[in-house]
């Protein structure tokens, strides 16, 4: 044991790879310090053997650099570290409390007024990389990992109508316009359409087979198409991603999006309600629950997947088969009132046109 007092505090040597290191205990009591002596020195053994070792004075900060180069982040994980970081950045994460994300709950409503839906989405990445520090050695435990969110408010999710879907396509740039179609059709979340790969829609089998999702439910599940969809996809095949903006990725739709709805005048609705809009107009048209699921990629268990991963693509086939039956009885029924028909791609024609038959027709294809 190598322990020399120095100026009333002890302080430890160890000889390692001809090296010498040295480091206060910080106390001038022999029993304390030989108890610092034997820790410092597992830790430059496990050190020399490779093994991570805990570092709770990393700042959150150098966390969050650490966990995006080195972990594959999601958009909404960069997106909430900005938010995160102007008040995170400087602490330790070994110092991180539950009074202190209680402290930071009160800041973030205080600077605006923000639901406690988004702040507990703050905290949740704040908590995933606590956990991911974990993962790596370099906490011994998540100081967050049992604190409980507050209870979320729910609100009343909104279905669009025909009559604003129409106004919404109308007023759509063309790119947009293929989305917002792909969700209203398809029931797919944002990401899995902008991360869609066109050589994965079968046009022989009719059906898209869904490359990239948030969940693992979702993940390679197929989608019969539409005949709107179909038109659409078929008219504008091209390698690499199904939707780009002139040729290059689409990251990010929300300016577009808000742009579009003010353009069409309509009420605001977020672009995920787009997704719930197909999954209501499945159950208006008499599609079972399970099937919903299988369409649209949920995933909340074993014991759903179990019951939805075995639905067959016949059904899925007369589920769309109803959906696009249901869409043109209510613009049928739309029309009536209004004294004039809409055309498969949303499109009103006078009621001495010719009729559309019920799957569309060749005018889908103008969609």
């Amino acid at each position: 044991m190598a322990l020399y007092k120095r100026g009333g505090v002890y302080w430890s040597y160890v000889w390692v790879d001809g090296v010498r290191e040295a480091k206060s205990t910080g106390t001038g009591s022999r029993r304390q310090a030989e108890l610092i002596d034997r820790r410092y020195k597992d830790e430059l053994n496990l050190k020399k053997q490779g093994v991570s070792q805990p570092t709770p004075e990393m700042t959150f900060g150098e966390l969050a650099a650490c966990f995006l180069a080195e972990n594959s982040p999601k958009p909404h994980h960069i997106e909430r570290l900005k938010i995160l970081l102007p008040y995170w950045s400087e602490t330790p994460i070994g110092r991180i409390t539950k009074a202190q994300a209680r402290e930071y709950r009160k800041h973030r409503r205080a600077e605006k007024p923000i639901s406690d839906t988004t702040v507990n989405r703050d905290l949740e990445v704040l908590r995933h990389l606590l956990f991911w520090a974990v993962e790596e050695g370099l906490l011994t435990a998540n100081p967050l990992g049992g604190m409980r969110m507050v209870r979320e408010r729910r609100k009343p999710r909104i279905v669009v109508s025909l009559e604003e879907e129409d106004k919404l396509l109308a007023a759509a740039a063309p790119h947009l316009r293929s989305i917002i179609i792909i969700a209203l059709d398809s029931g797919m979340r944002r990401g899995e359409i902008l991360g869609q790969l066109a050589e994965h829609v079968d046009f022989t089998r009719r059906v898209l087979y869904v490359t990239k999702s948030k969940t693992a439910g979702g993940e390679g599940r197929e989608i019969p198409l539409t005949d709107r969809l179909f038109h659409l996809l078929r008219e504008n095949q091209q390698p690499g991603l199904l939707c780009t903006f002139k040729g290059r990725p689409i990251h990010r739709i929300k300016t577009a999006w808000k742009a579009t709805i003010r353009r069409a005048g309509i009420r605001y609705f977020r672009f995920h309600d787009l997704r719930h809009t197909f999954n209501t107009r499945l159950m208006e048209a008499g599609v079972m629950q399970e099937i919903r699921k299988s369409l649209m990629g949920h995933s909340s268990g074993e014991e759903v997947n179990s019951i939805y991963t075995h639905v067959e693509t016949p059904a899925k086939r007369e589920a769309i088969r109803k959906l696009e039956a249901w869409v043109q009885t209510q613009r049928n029924t739309q029309g009536e009132q209004h004294g004039f028909e809409h055309r498969g791609n949303g499109e009103p024609s006078p009621n001495n046109d010719e009729r559309l038959p019920a799957n569309g027709g060749d005018h889908a294809r103008e969609a």
